[in-house]
């Protein structure tokens, strides 16, 4: 039985980037929805990413698969990674704000480290993992500062919703590791496909894809969801799981919120209180007890 290696240089480069990009994914879904329904929004979001990531398949001339088996599985990787956390996660926002919503999503390693221990041979729970997961939703906390908990009084549905999102996430990233064989863009846009064709059904019968009620920033905010926060990300999203695990992968949630405050720094002018400098310490801690390369190290002397 094999184990899931530590992430080496290449993969934490690869976290650190998909980190800032799915950092602006709360902030895109508070545009969106100021225009869209949020069967709509995932409808468009999957179909912009579906688009231009079939366009880069052309580019590269990688051809698309065929088989049944394949488009199987492209279905079942659409709904968790896309239809049921996309639709899920905006639902929410229509209740709750970006800060609680994103303390929520920290939970996804939590869920995939409990569930990966039940449903794979190589990602078993041990002291370390779960207590980098411990230490790292603490450190989001932090960061978020203790004000977003007063949203825990609000709208009970929107919360379950959010956090069933993240527990999808968490399943995605464990199926994803049996698609491992296909190229990752070739993953990528058949998963965004299954979901836009599940997706737009839903979309006519309990939404308005087509509403004249967009705007100008809702637009902007679904552009941004299906390129940035879509397109990109999972370019990069399938070269995780083939070396340092599905747990590894999903630690990037721990990251957002770090990649976001440095956002506000350099682009609003904001400034980092101590509170989230404290939380960053929290979270990095946490990441590196997960990863487990320097308590193994600590462990060997």
């Amino acid at each position: 039985m094999t184990t899931a290696r530590p992430m080496g240089p290449i993969e934490w480069l690869l976290l650190m980037t998909l980190s800032v990009l799915w950092g602006g994914l709360f902030f895109f879904n508070e545009l969106a929805i100021e225009g869209f329904d949020p069967f709509s929004a995932t409808m468009w979001r999957a179909g912009i990413a579906g688009i231009a990531l079939w366009v880069y398949l052309k580019l590269r001339g990688l051809s698309p698969p065929s088989t049944m088996a394949d488009w199987r599985a492209f279905l079942i990787m659409g709904a968790l990674n896309n239809l049921i956390p996309f639709t899920l996660i905006v639902w929410g926002q229509t209740e709750i704000d970006s800060n609680l919503a994103s303390i929520f999503n920290a939970t996804i390693p939590l869920f995939t480290v409990l569930l990966a221990h039940f449903l794979t041979a190589d990602e078993r729970l041990n002291w370390h993992k779960g207590l980098g997961v411990v230490i790292g939703i603490a450190g989001v906390a932090v960061v978020i500062g203790p004000d977003a908990l007063d949203g825990l009084d609000g709208p009970m549905l929107s919360q379950l919703a959010v956090v069933a999102a993240t527990i999808s996430y968490a399943f995605a990233g464990i199926f994803g590791k049996r698609m491992t064989h296909y190229h990752l863009a070739q993953s990528a846009a058949g998963m965004l496909l299954g979901a836009t064709i599940m997706s737009i059904p839903m979309a006519f019968l309990f939404g308005q894809p087509l509403s004249r009620s967009s705007t100008v920033v809702s637009l902007s905010g679904i552009v941004g969801l299906g390129t940035i926060s879509t397109a990109l990300a999972y370019i990069l999203y399938f070269r995780i799981p083939t070396s340092s695990g599905a747990t590894n992968l999903l630690l990037v949630a721990l990251l957002i919120p770090v990649s976001a405050g440095l956002m506000d720094v350099w682009f609003l002018g904001e400034t980092l209180t101590m509170d989230a400098l404290w939380g960053m310490g929290l979270i990095a801690l946490g990441v590196v007890a997960v990863d487990g390369r320097l308590l193994g190290a600590t462990e060997n002397r």
